[in-house]
């Protein structure tokens, strides 16, 4: 099945997520780098199917070519839409580039476990920010937002809530723009690897739904419900929801 919107065709697949040539030309991409530079580091790849049946190591790249797809198939998505590279190394997120490309906005962790952005030709460091007294504000998923985001929402008495999509929620935190993230629909390890290595890496957390920090290696590659959080410090555990 296909659908043409604003002049990008997509195809579903089986799962019902859409798929575009834009995502199979930056599968491409980034697979031969990453295979050249690191040849010896597994790359775990949304778009490449067989890369899903390989077992977790010690160290390996997840890569989402382009995150937020149906995003980038609204002619209202405002660029949220992203392009992926995670590094896992002992079950965590520890490094991470995120490319916007609408906005020209690149993200980036280094060797010393900083994060840094580089948009219009400046660069500057990622810092989460403090609370602020007038209260948090949360993000929510722009193309998945829930009735159990919402319940949680209510029980933090957070009222500001701002929508967005793809990882690009992880670098609103990562910025100082937000303060919290909470995720209860389902979402693989490749949508949130490289976001979560940035945010951590800019003094934030990301924690599982029982407060332990969140981990990879999962079964299948899928996420369980998970919190990032900038300066914010959820109640755990969670209430019933």
């Amino acid at each position: 099945m296909q659908v043409k919107s604003a002049g990008v065709t997509a195809e579903y697949k089986s799962d019902a997520s859409p798929v575009t040539a834009a995502d199979h030309a930056s599968e491409a991409i980034l697979k031969a780098a990453l295979e050249t530079h690191f040849p010896n580091i597994p790359v775990i790849s949304e778009e490449h199917a067989d890369s899903h049946l390989l077992r977790p190591s010690d160290f390996y790249f997840l890569v989402d070519p382009l995150d937020g797809t149906r995003e980038f198939l609204r002619e209202d998505s405002n660029g949220n839409f992203t392009v992926n590279i995670g590094f896992v190394q002992g079950g965590m997120a520890c490094g991470g580039l995120i490319y916007v490309p609408a906005m020209d906005w690149l993200c980036w962790t280094d060797t010393a476990f900083k994060a840094h952005q580089e948009r219009g030709g400046q660069k500057s460091p990622l810092i989460i920010r403090d609370v602020p007294p007038s209260g948090a504000a949360a993000l929510a998923s722009r193309s998945h937002r829930d009735a159990m985001t919402d319940a949680f929402l209510r029980a933090e008495n957070i009222t500001d809530i701002v929508s967005a999509g793809s990882s690009l929620k992880f670098l609103l935190l990562a910025e100082g723009t937000a303060d919290i993230y909470p995720r209860f629909g389902p979402t693989m390890e490749w949508d949130t690897a490289a976001g979560e290595a940035i945010l951590r890496a800019a003094g934030g957390q990301v924690l599982a739904s029982d407060g332990t920090p969140h981990r990879y290696g999962k079964e299948g590659w899928r996420n369980g419900p998970f919190i990032a959080c900038a300066d914010y410090k959820p109640s755990f555990p969670l209430p019933a929801l």
